[in-house]
């Protein structure tokens, strides 16, 4: 490891749920699902099917409203005090009557008036490597849909988390905002403690559609990357083909392949050593979660027969996606935890009965499966738990996994403060001082041939630091 530089440790929470096309409630409470007993640092939540996966949804507009309720309830239990309270005004227990998602994602984000670094690229390694003097990089434009799916009332297209409306108390909201993101029935929402948002930069995140004549929104995947510290994450929330008949596992295959193929980051670095990739698997560490749709190969009857008997072994050793991975057609070199959960599809609504046990028409019934998976690639991960919640919601139950990851950090980097202090010392870096612009002008004046601009700028340099 470079000299300067040390590991630590964090903690992820990994959930995936599709909630088919239901919009939440305003009693839904989610934290069971959040498991917000056992706090982390990080929570990456993929939802598929938030909306029906209907023509007018598909085709013409998505429907945001029920993106902005899930943010809503995440907010609630995530920033719930210790009397049980949530402390923003804008979790309510009433949701308004069209919650927009824009606003909504705005409320969530840091109270800092400050931009989420684009770039936190570090000055030294820059300098020593550049023949020229570097002010850091410069601040490109990220675009609003990084946040949420609807446009900008201003047309801007800059991603400026000063812009939020909290309550007074809102200085001490445990979590914030990173991103959000919807396409059609996918969505994604990542928040983190707000001590750690200073150390997160470089947020850029990519859709890739799958579904209807493999271009339309109704599957496919959200990709979200940035760099934490020095690392860079990438998370992918999919949900791929569906269909249990033979072969259909080999559509699901290909719509994994087209996405790594396909997702391309754009490049927001200016700074010529920037180690940010622009693929999924050129990153640190990849979280993959979502709506597999991989499936038992077994009959109905069969798959049944285990059930009752929970042999989960012999039902794991005909799931469909353990059996593609291990002959290396899909995800080689990834990892999944151990599965000791039963299958999280399909269920009645509001019920711990599987479809099939009163659906008797094989046209409509549906063979018990693992559809809802997380897998990781990376070096640095280790998965502490990996459960399925019980919330009767949904006809899936959600899965969840809980992560340590080990990212690099730099000592220079203020391990304590306020975002608001970190940025008044990263103008200070950028800015040069009044003496240094004055010698400046004196020895062009000059031509002073004693004292070099060279030794002028390692003077103000070594200024700066002390």
């Amino acid at each position: 490891m470079p000299a300067g530089q040390y590991v630590q440790s964090f903690r992820v929470f990994v959930a995936t749920w599709n909630v088919g096309g239901k919009s939440p409630h305003n009693g839904l409470n989610l934290d069971d699902f959040l498991q917000v007993n056992n706090e982390s640092d990080i929570y990456v939540l993929g939802f598929q099917e938030i909306v029906p996966l209907n023509a007018g949804n598909v085709l013409v507009l998505e429907d945001n409203e029920p993106a902005a309720k899930w943010l809503t309830l995440i907010n609630q239990s995530l920033n719930k005090s210790l009397d049980g309270s949530s402390r923003s005004k804008a979790s309510g227990s009433r949701f308004s009557s069209k919650p927009s998602l824009k606003k909504v994602s705005k409320t969530f984000r840091t109270e800092s008036k400050r931009r989420l670094k684009s770039c936190n690229c570090i000055f030294e390694l820059e300098r020593k490597h550049s023949k020229d003097f570097c002010f850091r990089c410069q601040q490109p434009n990220i675009n609003e849909d990084d946040l949420s799916s609807e446009p900008d009332e201003d047309g801007s297209n800059v991603f400026d988390i000063s812009e939020i409306s909290m309550a007074s108390t809102s200085n001490h909201l445990k979590y914030s905002l990173i991103a959000s993101k919807q396409m059609v029935g996918i969505f994604v929402t990542i928040w983190a403690r707000k001590e750690h948002i200073q150390y997160v930069s470089h947020l850029r995140i990519s859709c890739i559609s799958r579904g209807i004549m493999g271009c339309l929104g109704n599957k496919g995947c959200i990709s979200v990357s940035f760099l934490f510290h020095q690392t860079s994450f990438c998370f992918v929330c999919s949900h791929l083909a569906s269909g249990e008949k033979e072969g259909d596992e080999l559509r699901r295959n290909l719509d994994v392949l087209e996405i790594l193929k396909s997702t391309q980051f754009p490049k927001i670095c200016k700074t010529t050593h920037s180690r940010m990739p622009d693929k999924i698997l050129g990153h640190d560490m990849v979280i993959w979660l979502g709506d597999l749709n991989y499936r038992i190969a077994l009959s109905y009857s069969e798959t049944r027969k285990l059930l009752e008997n929970n042999d989960w072994d012999a039902l794991l050793n005909k799931d469909q996606l353990k059996i593609e991975r291990e002959a290396e057609r899909v995800f080689k070199g990834w990892k999944e935890g151990k599965i000791y959960f039963a299958p999280t599809y399909k269920y009645f609504y509001n019920s711990d009965t599987y479809f099939g046990e009163i659906k008797t028409s094989k046209k409509k019934r549906r063979t018990p499966a693992w559809c809802d998976r997380i897998l990781w690639h990376g070096n640095g991960i280790k998965q502490l738990s990996y459960i399925r919640g019980e919330s009767r919601f949904s006809d899936h139950r959600p899965v969840c996994g809980t992560f340590v990851v080990d990212v690099v950090a730099n000592h220079n980097e203020l391990k304590k403060g306020s975002p608001s202090s970190n940025m008044k010392i990263e103008i200070e870096e950028l800015l040069p001082t009044a003496r240094y612009l004055k010698n400046i002008y004196f020895f062009i004046l000059s031509g002073s041939p004693t004292y070099t601009l060279r030794q002028e700028k390692a003077s103000h340099h070594r200024a700066s630091i002390r």
